[in-house]
């Protein structure tokens, strides 16, 4: 049987039961049940496939962000040299400070006053973005990590951000590489999900006709009865011609149910038949629209 990969509406138009999955001497509920299952294993593997592609992107994006984002989030591990800092020593230790620009001015004239133990003369602008300016500053250990606390705090409530920031040049080039990596690893998932994606909606496509299908049968019979007479069709009006095709199926099958003039009494059969639909989709006929417009043209 023709697949529907990419011409929904020819395999539509053309569709023929798949007697090789779906074999008709079943009961309903075991075709039914074949589908359901069918379906199911497909949407578990779906779950799968996109959680791992998705984890992937938010990572990459995340560390993209970093990359192109404001100072207050951007690696700085691109925009610091080795000699901004004051390494390796037992005394000294340097920070690396966002200040908003608006504030260039107070940490220029104050940013010594924040605690005691600043180093005088100790700060440098490395970079400035629109919003942001990154500072260094270096403060005296005193044998503490209280030193750096209290300038953090005291920092903060100037609305100077101090960034968490270690040099390292293993670290940074191994954040260099892991991007690197996740870039290559998107590109290499991306092809498959997307072959996979394409083999699995026709298939899916396929079991909702089927399903569609079982439908139109079923309600049918609960509407008209036994023994089985009556024809399903697939109809495809032109846009503007949908009105006059309903006007030509009244005049045709209204006989068929002569309570459809009346709207209470449409509405209970509709109810009475399980069907659950309201009055504005209740006919004297079956009828189920079926939508394949389903291509993104932006993709």
């Amino acid at each position: 049987m023709e697949k529907a990969t990419g011409d929904l509406p020819t395999y539509l138009t053309r569709f023929q039961w798949d007697m090789a999955k779906y074999p008709i001497k079943q009961s309903l509920r075991n075709i039914a049940d074949i589908i359901s299952k069918q379906v199911g294993v497909i949407d578990a593997d779906l779950k799968v496939k996109s959680a791992a592609y998705n984890t992937l992107k938010s990572t990459l994006q995340n560390l993209e962000k970093k990359q192109t984002g404001s100072l207050l989030t951007k690696n700085l591990g691109d925009l610091v040299k080795k000699e901004h800092f004051i390494l390796d020593s037992e005394y000294l230790t340097t920070l690396l400070v966002i200040v908003p620009k608006s504030n260039f001015n107070d940490w220029n004239q104050n940013y010594e006053k924040i605690t005691d133990m600043i180093v005088p003369r100790s700060t440098q602008l490395i970079q400035q973005d629109n919003d942001y300016g990154l500072f260094t500053v270096t403060l005296f250990k005193k044998g503490s990590s209280n030193v750096v606390d209290e300038f953090k705090l005291h920092a903060r409530e100037r609305k100077f951000i101090v960034r968490d920031f270690s040099y390292n040049e293993a670290e940074m080039a191994a954040g260099k590489n892991e991007i690197t990596k996740l870039v290559t690893e998107k590109k290499k998932q991306f092809g498959p999900l997307v072959r996979w994606l394409k083999v699995n909606f026709s298939e899916c496509f396929c079991a909702w006709i089927h399903v569609k299908a079982l439908r139109v049968f079923v309600e049918s019979v609960l509407r008209y009865g036994l023994p089985v007479n009556f024809q399903a069709v697939v109809m495809v009006p032109p846009r503007k011609g949908a009105k006059k095709l309903r006007e030509v199926l009244q005049q045709l099958y209204g006989h068929l149910d002569a309570s459809h003039h009346h709207s209470a009494s449409a509405q209970d059969n509709a109810e009475l038949a399980g069907l659950g639909f309201g009055q504005s989709e209740y006919y004297p006929y079956v009828f189920y629209k079926i939508n394949i417009d389903m291509i993104d043209r932006n993709a």
